[in-house]
């Protein structure tokens, strides 16, 4: 199965540190408009996620999400979730903690996009641990 979203090492060190300093957190990949097609980071409840999202998978066993309309954009690209230094002016958890998480892209090969093709439709539904 080909990982729809990835995250660095420094990024899935951000992860660790804001789960030992909050707990369980999740993220969403916004639209753009005030806070820039960033990757949010939340604490479960913060966001309603429903039939408009698309879960991609999880990195640093968070979940993460993003609008299926967003996906239809991204939908060609593995999401490399990384950080970078400073706030990132969103809503996002790590703000106070002068990192910010920050998306970079890289188009699926043809033989990665024939394996996506060949899965069932994404829909904002986790897997169970056990499937």
């Amino acid at each position: 199965m080909v990982e729809k979203v990835i995250a660095t090492p420094a990024a899935l060190e951000l992860i660790e540190f804001l789960q030992r300093k909050h707990g369980p957190v999740m993220f969403h990949q916004s639209g753009g408009c005030c806070d820039n097609s960033a990757a949010n980071c939340y604490l479960p409840g913060e966001l309603t996620i429903g039939a408009g999202d698309v879960y991609l998978g999880e990195i640093g066993g968070a979940p993460f999400y993003m609008s299926t309309s967003q996906y239809e954009y991204w939908k060609h690209t593995q999401l490399i979730i990384d950080v970078v230094e400073g706030t990132g002016g969103t809503f996002s958890l790590e703000g106070p903690e002068g990192k910010a998480f920050h998306t970079r892209s890289r188009v699926f090969t043809e033989d990665e996009w024939a394996s996506i093709c060949a899965e069932p439709a994404p829909t904002h539904e986790r897997p169970h641990a056990n499937a």
